[in-house]
Parts: structure tokens; sequence; C-alpha cells
């Protein structure tokens, strides 16, 4: 095991959710080819098998299904040109997100259900072709006890928006009121890490002229930040937002030389299983 932990350095790790097999590869290909080229890791959060009638909490048409009709559902092998894309940048990292990505599909208790929606999900990688992701995260950020449970005894990171109280096994209450007391945003139980992020600081909801300095703030004030964004926020309404689009590449060419400084270093998920990466 390699010791990256350099006095002083910051982690990143960037996360782009809702990957699957309907997402244009062009897309994708504009917005992290700048990255790719600065070999800065990019996780993915792929969805297996996406539902085409997925809502959000509101009960709308997720912004990642485009209109029209279909097979209900659409696994990731059924999109040849995505997973070849995908498997010529190995410095794009999946992650596995949800299932279908139902909206809440995660907190529910029933703890059969549970295990199918994840074994369904790894089982989709593994027929395009992957090796089973070790890092997960629930739609929307919603997890039952039962599923946060079950996703621990699954995958060595789990990454989300927040952990609270009501949603956790009662076993890591303890655990957790010490990461409370410490105000540190990660921590372990067992040999699972759990990661909050600052929020979707990458967001077309946010305003272009601080977003910049507000990334860059967040990279800098804690030892690791899981920055999160939507690779259809990029495209909302099928219009390309340029400004938001040149917001993303700044941030690329700003982390690579932060890198070269080595005052901040971009990792994957994977990377927190392989090395002795500090998380607070």
């Amino acid at each position: 095991m390699r010791n990256s932990s350099r006095n002083g350095t910051r982690y990143v790790i960037l996360r782009d959710d809702d990957t699957n097999a309907l997402t244009p590869v062009a897309s994708l290909e504009r917005l992290y080819r700048p990255f790719l080229e600065r070999q800065l890791p990019v996780n993915l959060a792929v969805i297996p098998e996406v539902r085409r009638a997925t809502t959000d909490p509101r009960g709308n048409r997720e912004g990642f299904v485009p209109a029209g009709q279909g097979e209900p559902t659409v696994p990731l092998a059924k999109s040849p040109e995505l997973v070849r894309y995908l498997k010529a940048n190995p410095n794009l990292h999946l992650v596995q997100h949800g299932c279908h990505h139902d909206c809440f599909e995660f907190a529910i208790s029933d703890a059969r259900e549970i295990a199918q929606r994840f074994e369904r999900g790894a089982q989709r990688f593994v027929e395009a072709g992957f090796a089973a992701p070790v890092t997960f995260v629930a739609p929307h950020d919603r997890f039952s006890p039962a599923s946060l449970a079950a996703a621990a005894e699954r995958f060595a990171v789990v990454s989300s928006g927040w952990f609270e109280l009501r949603r956790l096994p009662p076993t890591w209450w303890p655990r957790y009121a010490m990461k409370k007391f410490l105000k540190q945003p990660h921590w372990r139980v067992g040999e699972t890490v759990l990661l909050s992020h600052p929020g979707c600081l990458l967001s077309y909801q946010r305003p272009m002229e601080t977003m910049l300095a507000n990334l860059q703030r967040a990279a800098t004030s804690q030892r690791l930040t899981v920055l999160v964004t939507h690779w259809w926020e990029y495209f909302h309404d099928g219009v390309e937002n340029e400004a938001f689009v040149g917001v993303l590449h700044a941030l690329a060419e700003w982390l690579a030389e932060m890198e070269r400084r080595g005052e901040v270093r971009v990792v994957p998920f994977s990377a927190l299983a392989e090395e002795e990466i500090p998380l607070n």
C-alpha cells in the first residue's frame, strides 16, 4: 500500500451522477476531455439499468432521461458505444448509482428487495464487461438504515450528501456521535468509508460568477472534498450551457495547476481502498 498522505496535501474527488445507457457519448466527451487530457480522474456514478419513466421527488421526468418511447428499462450493455467509450478512457472511473434510479429506491426496509437491487445493479456492470464497482451512490442520497447497512457490507466506499441519525443502523449511532462531536465530514464503519459532500456546488441553479471561487474554497478548506455535478445539467432542455461548461473546464485547469504545485491531488474513489489517504 502506497502512503500518499503528504503533509498539507488536499484531496479532491470529482463525482458526476446519472450516466446511463441513454447518455450521449458526445456529452461526456464535451465535458470531460479537459480532465482526461490532464490525467485527472473523473468518477461517473452510472445507473446500471435506467428506467425511462423515472421521476424526481417532485414528480417531474428526470433530466437524464430523454423524451420518447422504448423499453421500460435499459441496461448499460444496451449502449455499446458508451461501453466502448468508457473502456477507452481508464481515467473515467465507474461507481454504482442505484439500480434503476427509481425515486428513493434505497429508502426501503425490505432486506430481500434491497439485496436484489444491489445485486441486479452489479450484474449489469459485469454484463457490460466491467468489474462490479467498489463505490455506491444512492439516488437522491437517500438510504434507509437497512439499505445503508447492506451497502456497507458490499462496498468499500459509500458517497452521500449527508448522514443523519434516523437513517443509520442503531449500532452505528456511537460512531456517528463521535463524528459529529469531532465535526468530521467523513467517517468509517468497519472497513467501509462513508463520505459526505458540501452540496452540488457545480449546478446550473447556482450563480456562475461565483461558482469557481466556491469550488476552490471547498477543495482547499478540508483534507478530502467530494465535488458533485450532473452531466445533463450542462445541457438542460437540450441546449448547451456554455458558461456552465466554461466553469467546469476552468476547474480542470485550476486542479491541474494545483496538482503541479503539489497542493491538491485529484483521486478516484477507489484510491481510498488502495492508499493511505487521510479522510479528515
